[in-house]
């Protein structure tokens, strides 16, 4: 197998995700990541471990009317994928947008880990 159909295969998997996130379709998003995968903050705090624990923790984020993901930036290194995104969202303050840096290590055909770093929430006047 190539390093480049390797590399293609590793970015479908990250794409799957983000479609599925975007189509709040938790079953399939859970999908893309293994079994004992871990979601977890860049500071180490444990956000979920395991699929199931996965797709459990995002069913309250796919309720929110207008959540959406844009891709502003994405590198990849090896087996690694660090995407930069904005994601707007129905914060308990308002509809606001947050950028994230996502790193996804995707071993054997799933996301095997997650971390993510969250800044710049911003919140989107709604007065006309």
């Amino acid at each position: 197998m190539s390093a480049k159909f390797m590399q293609d295969e590793i970015i479908q998997i990250v794409d799957r995700q983000f479609m599925a996130y975007n189509l709040k379709d938790a079953h399939m998003w859970a999908s893309t990541y293994a079994e004992n995968a871990v979601q977890q903050t860049m500071d180490g705090v444990i956000l979920a471990s395991g699929r199931s624990e996965i797709q459990k923790n995002i069913l309250a984020r796919f309720q929110e009317p207008d959540l959406k993901a844009v891709l502003l930036n994405r590198t990849v290194y090896d087996n690694v994928v660090i995407d930069h995104e904005i994601i707007t969202r129905n914060l308990p303050e308002g509809l606001g947008s947050v950028e994230m840096l996502c790193i996804y290590t995707v071993e054997y055909g799933y996301i095997s880990r997650g971390i993510f770093k969250v800044f710049n929430q911003q919140f989107i006047n709604s007065e006309t």
